[in-house]
């Protein structure tokens, strides 16, 4: 009488931990490495594991535009040093040589115009990035051989060297 029947859903046990993303969007967890979407984060935000005995959700801390908050559900890595990585996390970024990258962070890819489907994305992302907005002066090396005191390949003395 005192026992009812189990509910039709099973309680979940998961443990809960905090990490950061690494610039290649990976999250350390137990000595293995999970994937998380490059769009969807940016480098060191902070994730939260929800592991269970047999699943690693990945969280983020704060819901996007839509109030989701799921990035990634990924098989429990068995032993120690696995990479569980879903390619399609990838996507929208472009490829270097086997490097991949956030995309709230700095971006090594050479900025290329890209008149395909994904040129609005990435074009994107670029524009975020503050040090696009930063001027960068440029001058001629010789300046500096005139600061140093230095000019190796002129017949003239500099200033230091005659006094």
């Amino acid at each position: 009488m005192a026992l009812r029947p189990l509910p039709a859903t099973p309680y979940v046990v998961a443990r809960r931990h905090l990490r950061y993303v690494g610039k290649d969007c990976l999250v350390a967890f137990e000595a293995n490495l999970y994937s998380v979407p490059t769009l969807r984060i940016r480098p060191r935000q902070l994730v939260e594991i929800r592991a269970t005995k047999s699943q690693v959700i990945l969280h983020a801390t704060t819901p996007d535009r839509q109030g989701e908050t799921l990035l990634a559900t990924h098989p429990r890595a068995v032993g120690r040093g696995t990479r569980v990585l879903d390619e399609r996390h990838w996507d929208g970024l472009p490829t270097g040589a086997g490097r991949r990258v956030t995309a709230g962070g700095d971006l090594t890819a050479p900025r290329q115009q890209d008149h395909g489907a994904r040129a609005g994305s990435l074009l994107a992302l670029l524009n975020r990035a503050a040090a696009t907005q930063v001027e960068v002066g440029r001058r001629p090396l010789s300046v500096y051989d005139e600061l140093t005191g230095t000019r190796p390949f002129t017949t003239h003395p500099s200033t230091k060297e005659s006094s």
